[in-house]
């Protein structure tokens, strides 16, 4: 084994010895106080197992790996996140994501419907499609949508002209939760992922239709999950890494932006018309303030100090 190897499997070692094992510890202190009950088929161990596996080969989008890249404070919390929530990563039920030196876990489609079963003991949860050409009819009562009608022909599933999705939640007492989304809203959405959709190839453009349900799955889910909002430490998971991931994609667009503004600079054009040699002013550098100078001399100011550097885990431990 290198030196080089030898430095990497034991900073790895540093690593689940501050973040991993200090997450288990805490899983296990909330279920010992009785905040947080799991289903009987998760394990919070295997889960944990599971996501210590699939970061080491985790990497940010200029392929440096996600354990050197992102603060211990955000993986700790991208753990916690995940095991409260009661979702595994090797049931592909959420993925890591790398934003700037931000570690966030984002639930699949899976992992919200896990997430939403659990939580409201919801009997099933159904996506539709509306091509072209179907009879489709909703109400809505005390601002609440339920689908009426849905009729499909073959002929219009043929066509393949996406012009709406829905999804209906039914609960054990068969009421229903259901949200409806146009062509155009599903497009919008899909603008925001980060898959390039729009790329010839894509999944978005080979499978619309399974798409489409992912989406509209996600829409109705997080819909229902924010309306019935107990305050209880699932919920605050559940809410914090939908709220993290948002946050840390806003950051790295600002920051990828931060340095293309087009500055416009204007001059003068002399025209001699008499034929004469214009004087040439001595040329003049521009004042530099303090400010300025500082900046150049000690780099970006984002950078911080050593103490700045310093990491502590986040407000949940």
């Amino acid at each position: 084994m290198s030196q080089a190897q030898a430095q990497a499997q034991s900073q790895l070692a540093l690593v689940k010895r501050d973040v991993v094992d200090v997450v288990a510890v805490k899983v296990r202190e909330f279920q010992t106080r009785g905040e947080i009950h799991f289903p009987a088929n998760f394990s919070p161990e295997n889960a944990l197992k599971s996501a210590w596996l699939i970061l080491q080969s985790t990497v940010d989008r200029n392929g440096r790996p996600a354990l050197q890249a992102c603060t211990k404070d955000s993986i700790a919390n991208a753990l916690l996140d995940m095991v409260v929530q009661g979702l595994n990563p090797a049931k592909k039920q959420g993925y890591f994501i790398v934003y700037g030196n931000q570690l966030v876990f984002q639930r699949s489609y899976f992992g919200t419907m896990a997430v939403t079963k659990r939580v409201t003991g919801a009997k099933d949860i159904l996506p539709m499609v509306v091509y072209e050409g179907d009879e489709f009819e909703f109400e809505i009562v005390r601002g609440k949508k339920r689908v009426t009608k849905h009729v499909q022909t073959l002929k219009s599933i043929s066509g393949g002209n996406i012009i709406a999705a829905y999804c209906t939640i039914i609960f054990p007492d068969d009421s229903e939760f259901t949200e409806i989304m146009t062509w155009d809203e599903i497009q919008a959405a899909w603008r925001k992922s980060r898959q390039n959709p729009d790329k010839e190839g894509s999944t978005h453009k080979e499978f619309p239709q399974e798409m489409a349900k992912r989406t509209i799955i996600n829409r109705t889910c997080k819909a229902y999950l924010n309306s019935s909002d107990d305050g209880s430490l699932l919920f605050h998971h559940i809410n914090r890494a939908d709220d993290a991931a948002e946050e840390a994609e806003v950051m790295e667009e600002i920051a990828q932006n931060a340095n293309k503004e087009i500055v416009d600079v204007d001059y003068d054009v002399v025209v001699d018309l008499a034929g004469a040699k214009p004087e040439e002013p001595a040329p003049q550098e521009p004042p530099q303030s303090k400010e300025e100078s500082a900046s150049f001399a000690g780099g970006s100011g984002a950078s911080g100090s050593a103490e700045d550097e310093q990491m502590t885990l986040g407000p949940d431990f």
